[in-house]
């Protein structure tokens, strides 16, 4: 064995030489792979959910699709990151109560153990009501710890007791900096019910705003229209007018 320009050679019948001038030779660098974002990109499905009283009636009526904005501590990124997911109503159970002032309904699903509760409360003297808390808990695997969000001062989703509230566009009903909830074709009844069918709906601003629009430019097309005929025939009174003094 010899050492040459300070590199080991070893012989072994053909004598191998290298010349090693200030040369480094950088470590393999290992690719680092973390877990996907589960941001969901498509509207939710709509699910049908109800709430029985005691007496075995049902007390509360939903129809709605919800998309979880939510901000946690993963585990796979280490990290906080904020996921954007649809609640799937073919694994999702509802509960509730009802009283003559307070109505909840509280969709469970099993596979990643979320609890999402929303508790109507009914102003016995106006008959009015609104959606005045909402809270989920859940432990879902990439979470460094149980998740858990609640508000129970808002007022969205209002109402009149016998009444349905509707909303077909997508509204952000905001609970903290943690949590949102989209909603999409939105209808739903915590009092006042006959049957197992909504009441008359109540629909809110957004819808109003949308049915708003086309009509304000059918009503803008017609008044061009009428400014183009009155034109029109202005013009052609004053042609006249020229041929009988001619």
């Amino acid at each position: 064995m010899t050492q040459i320009g300070g590199v080991y050679s070893f012989c072994a019948g053909v004598t191998l030489q290298l010349i090693v001038g200030f040369a480094t030779v950088a470590p393999p660098i290992t690719a680092q792979t973390t877990a996907a974002p589960h941001l969901e990109t498509s509207k939710p499905v709509t699910g049908n959910y109800m709430v029985s009283g005691s007496n075995g009636t049902t007390c509360l009526l939903a129809s709605m699709g919800l998309q979880l904005n939510i901000t946690f501590s993963s585990v796979s990124q280490n990290k906080t990151v904020q996921d954007v997911v649809n609640l799937q109503p073919n694994g999702t159970q509802s509960s509730g109560s009802c009283s003559s002032s307070s109505a909840s309904l509280l969709l469970t699903t099993d596979g990643w153990k979320t609890n999402l509760t929303f508790h109507f409360t009914l102003n016995t003297t106006s008959s009015k009501y609104h959606l005045s808390e909402l809270s989920l808990s859940a432990v879902w695997p990439d979470m460094k710890e149980n998740f858990s969000a609640s508000n129970n001062s808002l007022n969205y989703l209002r109402g009149t007791s016998g009444h349905s509230y509707m909303c077909r566009s997508e509204q952000n009903l905001y609970v903290n900096s943690n949590l949102s909830i989209n909603t999409f074709q939105l209808q739903v009844q915590p009092f006042g019910l006959t049957g197992e069918q909504f009441g008359a709906a109540e629909e809110c601003q957004l819808d109003e705003d949308d049915m708003l629009i086309p009509i304000i430019v059918g009503a803008a097309l017609a008044v061009l229209v009428l400014i183009v005929l009155l034109a029109y025939l202005i013009g052609r009174k004053r042609s006249h007018a020229g041929y009988q003094t001619i």
